[in-house]
């Protein structure tokens, strides 16, 4: 089963959501996130290993560590925050080299799919009846997203904007205060250009290569 990738082949663990943001609530799940390293062997077959496993812990959600950095070459939005997880509950050697490669994915690609990915949830609510949880990690997504821009890394943890982001979860500002807010950091994407144009594909195609090596 494909389970077994999981933790058998295991090289990094990480919790992400609600509880890596600070802002979770009695309510919230534990979101695992996490990359293995299928055997080198396994690829020389006609079947391949997956390119992903659920479980098998509840909320849990592995890739394998091609597709990992592939995504995270393409600014993925999900895979560069499990990087910047500030709870890792699992790292090989090979999971502490991926975590020190993390700057290598950083790109100005990641201002468009931050904003593209805040867009996207944003037209899915319905003003009239809006989602109120679904709200706030618009605009939490779009905090993570500016920082990354300004900064070269996203901001996971949110304690200096949780309690108005809070806020929006439990319906408390309007909807012309949160749609304001969101607005307001889509503007400021235009002035933020600390980041590279292009990854370093470079050391993440040496740092794959050594882990198919290590895999045999």
């Amino acid at each position: 089963m494909e389970v077994r990738y999981v933790p058998d082949h295991s090289i990094l663990s990480v919790v992400v959501g609600s509880r890596a943001y600070g802002l979770e609530t009695e309510e919230s799940d534990v979101d695992r996130r996490g990359v293995f390293v299928a055997p080198t062997r396994m690829f020389w077959r006609l079947a391949k290993p997956p390119t992903h496993v659920d479980g098998p812990l509840p909320e849990q959600f592995s890739w394998e560590v091609e597709r990992f950095c592939g995504l995270a070459l393409e600014a993925n939005p999900t895979v560069l925050e499990c990087l910047w997880s500030p709870i890792v509950e699992h790292a090989t050697a090979a999971g502490e080299e991926l975590l020190a490669l993390r700057d290598a994915f950083v790109s100005g690609r990641a201002n468009r799919t931050f904003a593209g990915y805040a867009d996207a949830q944003f037209r899915r609510l319905d003003p009239a009846r809006p989602k109120w949880k679904q709200a706030m990690h618009m605009i939490r997504l779009l905090l993570s997203g500016l920082h990354l821009a300004r900064h070269g890394e996203p901001l996971v943890r949110m304690d200096a904007h949780r309690d108005r982001l809070l806020a929006v979860r439990r319906g408390e500002l309007s909807w012309d205060e949160v749609d304001r807010w969101r607005s307001e950091l889509v503007a400021r994407f235009g002035d933020a250009d600390a980041l590279p144009a292009e990854p370093d594909r470079r050391r993440v195609e040496e740092y794959l290569a050594r882990t198919r090596e290590a895999a045999l």
